[in-house]
C-alpha cells in the first residue's frame, strides 16, 4: 500500500474517532446498530467531499493546454454541475457554474473546466470565493483575453436553517480582460440564459 493511501486510511480512521464522539454529544447510542458504521462513511464522504485540497487546478488545465492562435471568440462551458460544503456551517450548497475565456493564445481541453470547477468546489468554500478561484485560475493558467465565471446555487444552510427560505437562489461573478466590456459581459450572458 502507498503511503498517500496509508496517510488516507491514518485520516479517515481519526475522523471516525472524532465523529463517534460527535454522535455521542449529540444524545445518541453510537452502539446501536444502525449507527455502528457511520463514523466511518461519514468520514469517508468527508474526505470526498473535500479532496479538492489535494488537487491542482492548474496542472489539471495546462495538462491539455493547446496553442491555438487564430481562434479569438468565446470558448464557454455552461451549467456545469457542482456540489460544495460551505465552510460556515458545513451544510451543502450546489448548482451550476457558466466559465467563458477569450483565448489568446493558448485553449485547454472542454473537459478540464468542469474539473477546474470541481476542484474548488471539493473543499470547505463561500460562493464568493469560488467564483474568484475559478477565474483566477483560468486567468493565470491559459493567460487568456478575457475569463468570466457566473455561479448560481442553492444554499442548505438558507434553506433548512436560519431564515428557512426554500428556492431561494444566489448568483455571483467575476471577470476579467474582455469581459469588463459591458456588450462582452451581455454577448455570455445572453448565451448562457435558460430556456424556460
Amino acid at each position: 500500500m502507498s503511503e498517500v493511501n496509508e496517510e488516507t486510511l491514518r485520516t479517515r480512521e481519526a475522523l471516525a474517532g472524532h465523529y463517534k464522539d460527535i454522535l455521542g454529544l449529540l444524545g445518541e447510542d453510537t452502539g446501536r446498530e444502525g449507527l455502528l458504521k457511520t463514523p466511518e462513511r461519514v468520514a469517508k464522504a468527508m474526505q470526498f467531499l473535500t479532496k479538492g485540497y489535494h488537487e491542482d487546478p492548474e496542472a489539471v488545465l495546462r495538462s491539455a493546454m493547446f496553442q491555438e492562435e487564430d481562434y479569438k471568440q468565446m470558448v464557454i462551458v455552461k451549467d456545469i454541475d457542482f456540489f460544495s460544503l460551505c465552510e460556515h456551517h458545513m451544510l451543502p450548497f450546489f448548482g451550476k457554474a457558466h466559465v467563458a475565456y477569450i483565448p489568446r493564445k493558448y485553449i485547454t481541453g472542454l473537459s478540464k473546466i468542469p474539473r477546474v470547477v470541481d476542484i474548488f468546489a471539493r473543499r470547505l468554500q463561500i460562493q464568493e470565493r469560488m467564483t474568484m478561484q475559478i477565474k483566477e485560475c483560468i486567468q493565470k493558467t491559459l493567460d487568456p483575453l478575457g475569463v468570466m465565471v457566473v455561479i448560481e446555487a442553492q444554499h442548505m444552510c438558507m434553506q433548512m436553517r436560519g431564515v428557512e427560505k426554500q428556492n431561494s437562489l444566489t448568483t455571483t461573478s467575476d471577470f476579467t480582460g474582455f469581459f469588463q466590456q459591458a456588450k462582452t459581459r451581455e454577448e455570455f450572458m445572453n448565451l448562457i440564459k435558460h430556456n424556460r
